[in-house]
């Protein structure tokens, strides 16, 4: 078994660590960039890789990428990245503020090209992290093991590898091979003949789920495709520009000082800002595509809102779909030969971070500020998670909107704990303030 050791440790490469490998590199460390490693289970660095279609475009403005909105100089800028390939004038012509997937997926590509100092290794599917403590027991370091055998130690740990998919309790026991989840749709499609007339149900009513649906126009022409929804039907996202105020990084603050009553209702106001909705010109298309089935006098697709999934079988070759109407309360059968989920993510903790937060003895998961993982004891290692910290953090935690500025947050986090700067100790400074969420606890926060 070979092990590598390295002092910063990332695990995923999608835009946050992606993101924090640039701050690295930037910031001009005292070595640390050299001695970082940024590991991938893919084969390649994608956004959104399940649904990288032709025609998806990123809601988010091109300037919230990994860098403008810390560094607008920085050479790793969507700008500069369309300036190397090309293609800049042709994307001002445009005029849009929102670049499609694939460009975003480039440009998340070419970025990890063009680093110089912190390495980057695909492949490495990451199965556990491990604490690893002296002779007296003191927390030092981190030991992750990788799929094929090998192991990394690190000091430093940065997680963000993303949530676990959601597959509803009631379809869990299905066979694998008939769900398709919106993080697997482009790999799973491919191997679908695009001839065959399949009965696809499509759940979830939220933008995963429109795409999905949408796709199956030009994927698998020929199918039958109902779309189940709990909903009363389908909404455009809230994206007016006083609620997009709170995406800012410079929110952050207010919102990590927030009473927790203060932090729940601006989670709930906000949902329908980046949860349960679908973009508009998409709708639009929806409507169109629906529209014009009808005109043709041959209905292949159609929305089933307000309905629950109250069970599911297989008879034979048939995955037997129980819906239960919720205005009436009458239960049918659907018989479908696939069932496509657009159902989002697990909100709890991603089994990674709970698996190391009982491996070091932890029955919260508690992050400051900065995004550093409280270990409950003085330690010279050092843990961050990105990306699952909406509880504490706010509603953008997930998105790009944050990304660089995070990425400083963290990187100049480690450079003070490396300096030796204890901050994860027994004495904690008033700006080191920490909001605890339970171990197995969902994205809420706590009552």
């Amino acid at each position: 078994m070979t092990n590598h050791d390295v002092e910063l440790l990332a695990i995923g490469a999608g835009p946050a660590n992606l993101a924090l490998a640039v701050a690295l590199e930037e910031l001009g460390a005292d070595g640390l960039a050299e001695r970082s490693l940024l590991i991938e289970r893919g084969p390649t660095v994608e956004w959104q890789r399940g649904l990288l279609l032709p025609w998806t475009k990123s809601q988010v403005a091109f300037a919230k990428d990994l860098v403008t909105l810390r560094n607008p100089r920085s050479k790793f800028t969507f700008l500069n990245y369309l300036r190397s390939v090309g293609r800049l004038d042709d994307f001002i012509n445009m005029g849009s503020f929102t670049p499609y997937r694939v460009e975003v997926s480039g440009y998340l590509q070419w970025v990890s090209e063009s680093l110089r100092k912190v390495q980057l290794r695909l492949g490495c599917d990451c199965t556990s992290v491990e604490p690893v403590r002296d002779s007296a027991g003191s927390l030092t370091g981190w030991l992750t093991r990788i799929a094929d055998g090998t192991t990394i130690s690190s000091r430093y740990l940065v997680i963000g590898a993303g949530r676990d998919a959601y597959v509803p309790p009631e379809l869990s026991h299905l066979p694998a091979h008939r769900l398709i989840h919106s993080t697997r749709y482009r790999s799973r499609i491919a191997t679908l003949d695009k001839d065959q007339q399949y009965r696809i149900a499509v759940i979830g009513a939220a933008q995963s789920a429109a795409e999905m649906f949408r796709a199956t126009q030009h994927d698998l022409p020929n199918s039958d495709v109902s779309w189940v929804m709990r909903s009363i039907g389908l909404r455009a996202y809230d994206t007016n520009k006083f609620t997009n105020e709170l995406y800012y990084p410079s929110y952050i603050d207010k919102f990590f000082e927030a009473l927790p009553e203060g932090k729940k209702q601006i989670l709930q106001e906000m949902h329908l800002t980046n949860y349960s909705g679908v973009e508009s010109d998409l709708l639009q298309e929806l409507y169109t595509i629906l529209y014009l089935d009808r005109l043709s006098g041959v209905e292949r697709r159609r929305l089933v809102p307000m309905t629950d999934i109250t069970g599911a079988r297989t008879d034979g070759d048939d995955i037997v779909l129980e819906l239960t109407d919720r205005k009436t309360g009458a239960v049918h059968e659907l018989r479908r030969d696939l069932v496509f989920l657009g159902t989002g993510f697990v909100r709890e903790m991603p089994r990674l971070i709970r698996g190391l937060g009982a491996a070091i003895g932890l029955d919260r998961i508690e992050v400051n500020r900065q995004y550093r993982l409280d270990l409950g004891e003085p330690s010279d290692a050092a843990c961050y998670l990105q990306g699952v910290n909406e509880a504490t953090h706010g509603i953008a935690d997930s998105l790009l909107s944050v990304l660089g500025n995070r990425a400083a947050d963290i990187a100049q986090d480690v450079l003070a704990h490396r300096a030796g700067k204890r901050v994860n100790g027994v004495h904690r400074p008033a700006a080191e303030r920490r909001t605890a969420v339970p171990v197995s606890a969902d994205g809420a926060v706590p009552a």
